[in-house]
């Protein structure tokens, strides 16, 4: 018996193709994660404390969190753990450069 190959339809090959470059157009110039933290609680262990978003999402230095007065800023990339925030960075130029698929050589991330 002749052996019978399945062929693709080209509306199939032409949708899977386009995903494919969707994901890799967006992943480079997707925002990095973020975390809202208090540039004032920098401790020994090298980390700050994770507030909450609404203190960074107004866009000022300055904001609120449970009676204190934080100065609260975006840290992206960071390492998480009980509610504090290591390794990451305040330049978010700098996340999506060093993070993301094909963005650049010179960053470290990858993975």
């Amino acid at each position: 018996m002749a052996e019978q190959r399945r062929r693709l339809r080209s509306s199939t090959v032409v949708l899977g193709g386009m995903g494919v470059l969707a994901t890799a157009l967006t992943s480079c110039g997707s925002d990095p994660d973020r975390r809202c933290v208090d540039r004032d609680s920098y401790d020994f262990t090298g980390s700050y404390a994770v507030v909450a978003d609404q203190n960074c999402a107004s866009g000022k230095k300055r904001g609120t969190s449970k009676r204190t007065t934080v100065d609260a800023a975006w840290y992206y990339d960071a390492d998480v753990s009980g509610g504090r925030a290591e390794d990451g960075t305040f330049s978010r130029s700098e996340a999506v450069d060093r993070d993301g698929f094909g963005c650049s050589d010179s960053g470290s991330g990858g993975g």
